[in-house]
């Protein structure tokens, strides 16, 4: 929903009626995570995509149904129905699409959520896709690090679903989440789906340099939210860095152990040292490859460099396990030669650890092309 925030709040706020589907689940190779939503507005304008344009269509006109009756729908599109090449989702893949109706009236909490998102301050929506009872369909609760709002409908559900809540929250991910009808862990016949709106995850660029500048680029195209940090002022300038949201002046050692006393370095972020120097990235990894938790090192530099950095990280007392961590030499084997190309190898790299890609190419390849993320382990996967 959040790529479609903007213009469903803007109906929402001229108190529009819009019919929404949204993503809940996906299986095999589906082209679009949970969380992608599709708006059907006023006068039938469509915004927003859940397939990349597969099921579109048939979307469309569910959620012109919806929004003139009100009845929330979960419908399930896939190459195994009988009217799959008619509905288009030709892929392979599976999507349940939940439809409902957003309003005023329906969906109150919209404004409050939009608030959060605008200042980058965590929150998560809990809805009621499933149930044996069809009057819970729909019933929303909001979660954030500090409080709840709303009920789901019984303390014990909510209890459950804020702490699954608080833990995609943590991750950034969205996930729909299977329980008993009253909430229960280990039942079966409710099925919640949780948008998890965090801040976008950081991309933290040691070194600023040519090839930093193109890595900050592309970590901005992939959603990041990019620093670029190097200890010389005449060349960590915003000017030399367009694409990066912070450009610092400091130390990179000093400037990381500071992000991480303050709590700003979590399970979502990746650390590209560009320095080659190792004045600059020894003492620097010594401090990144022992945070508890990060979802990527690289530090840049030739097989030499690789082997004089990891001796001397030795002697600095790390362990095979921390250095183990390090992936260096930085990027994956693509032949890149100019820094864009070396940014795109950076890139694909991080895609790869965080999504368990192999990095092979996918013709020589059989079985699913779309990974799971293992942060949510079967989470977003769940189904009755």
């Amino acid at each position: 929903m959040r790529d479609v925030l903007p213009e469903l709040l803007r109906w929402w706020e001229a108190g529009e009626t819009v019919g929404m589907g949204t993503v809940v689940a996906t299986f095999q190779s589906a082209p679009r995570p949970p969380g992608a939503s599709m708006l059907v507005g006023p006068e039938g304008t469509a915004v927003g995509s859940v397939s990349g344009g597969c099921v579109e269509g048939a979307v469309y006109e569910l959620a012109q149904e919806v929004a003139g009756s009100g009845v929330p729908v979960l419908q399930r599109y896939g190459i195994s129905d009988d009217d799959a090449f008619a509905v288009g989702l030709t892929c392979g893949g599976i999507l349940d699409v939940y439809v409902e109706k957003v309003s005023r009236e329906t969906f109150p909490e919209l404004g409050e959520i939009a608030v959060a998102v605008e200042r980058g301050e965590p929150v998560a929506v809990a809805t009621v896709v499933e149930h044996p009872d069809p009057s819970y369909l729909g019933r929303r609760m909001l979660v954030t690090p500090d409080a709840v709002h709303g009920t789901l409908g019984s303390e014990r559900m909510d209890d459950a679903v804020r702490d699954d809540a608080l833990g995609l929250l943590a991750s950034g991910h969205s996930a729909t989440l299977g329980y008993g009808p009253d909430g229960e862990r280990r039942g079966e016949g409710m099925r919640v789906f949780v948008w998890a709106f965090a801040p976008r995850p950081r991309m933290l660029v040691f070194g600023a340099i040519d090839f930093a500048a193109a890595v900050a680029r592309v970590g901005s195209f992939l959603g990041y939210q990019v620093t670029v940090c190097d200890a010389r002022p005449v060349f960590a300038t915003h000017s030399r860095f367009p694409e990066a949201d912070d450009v610092v002046v400091e130390w990179p050692h000093r400037y990381l152990e500071a992000e991480r006393d303050a709590g700003r370095i979590d399970a979502r972020t990746v650390i590209a040292v560009l320095t080659h120097d190792p004045k600059f990235d020894v003492p620097l990894l010594e401090v990144a490859l022992r945070l508890p938790d990060v979802a990527y090192v690289g530090a840049m530099g030739s097989r030499r460099t690789h082997e004089d950095r990891e001796q001397r990280l030795k002697e600095a007392g790390l362990t095979a396990e921390e250095i183990a961590r390090l992936s260096s030499p930085i990027g994956l084997d693509l032949g890149a030669r100019t820094p864009a190309e070396t940014a795109i190898s950076i890139a694909a790299e991080i895609i790869a650890g965080r999504w368990g890609g192999t990095g092979s190419r996918l013709a020589e390849l059989g079985g699913r092309i779309h990974h799971d993320d293992a942060l949510l382990g079967d989470a977003r996967h769940t189904a009755t």
